[in-house]
């Protein structure tokens, strides 16, 4: 196999959209988790419903209806055609935000779980020293939290880039564009290149491999203290 002649455009393609979508996970997800972890509204099961359903919804349902979504006739594809003069649909953009919405799960619940064992009585000690909600927030709650960020930092970076049924919908297969690793993989094989598919599969199980190592780790390196 020559190495010079290997394409790493799926593999780029793939670390951006991983990169960039926990930054966007991480941007929702905070502010979900946490209320989420406080709320007291009786709809609470229905959120947590719809933000569980990638875990169990084949990702070609949910890629199907995102694409629908995103087009040019959906209802968040038409106002930004209409405001932009682009579509989402078979863009990098699609990705990212089909990719958001698939690997939200993975982002809130060890968010969610964090948040809820910290509870409330570190802030409201906060609170009565005199700590704004957002300074308890920030200087409380985030420093005991490390854990469940981290955590969610990982998973939800790693679960991005085994993605295949949403971004194959979303984004198709378009080469140095929206073309990830997953559907390189998939590719391969269908041409029987079975050497590049064993060298991008078994680089994928060993990344995976070390992100399971290292959630396992963090969790027992940084165990949550609300004492």
């Amino acid at each position: 196999m020559n190495l010079f002649s290997f394409d790493f455009q799926p593999i780029i393609i793939t670390l951006q959209l991983a990169g960039v979508t926990v930054v966007v996970l991480m941007i929702f997800g905070i502010p979900i988790s946490w209320w989420l972890a406080h709320t007291r509204t009786r709809f609470r099961p229905f959120f947590e419903a719809v933000i569980a359903l990638p875990l169990v919804l084949p990702p070609t349902v949910l890629g199907f209806y995102l694409l629908i979504l995103l087009g040019p006739d959906g209802w968040i594809g038409k106002p930004v055609e209409a405001m932009s003069g682009s579509t989402l649909s078979f863009t990098f953009t699609g990705l990212v935000i089909a990719s958001t919405f698939y690997s939200l799960p993975f982002v809130v619940q060890p968010l969610y779980n964090t948040f809820e064992t910290i509870g409330k009585d570190p802030l409201e000690a906060a609170w009565t020293l005199g700590a704004s909600k957002w300074d308890a927030f920030w200087t409380v709650a985030s420093p005991m939290a490390l854990r469940g960020y981290m955590t969610a930092i990982v998973m939800g970076f790693a679960h991005t880039l085994g993605e295949f049924g949403v971004v194959l919908m979303v984004g198709g297969s378009i080469p140095g564009k929206t073309k990830v690793l997953s559907i390189e993989i998939y590719d391969k094989v269908e041409t029987l290149d079975y050497n590049h598919a064993h060298l991008l599969s078994g680089g994928l199980l060993a990344f995976t491999f070390l992100v399971l190592l290292t959630v396992y780790y963090i969790n027992r390196k940084f165990p949550i203290n609300v004492s």
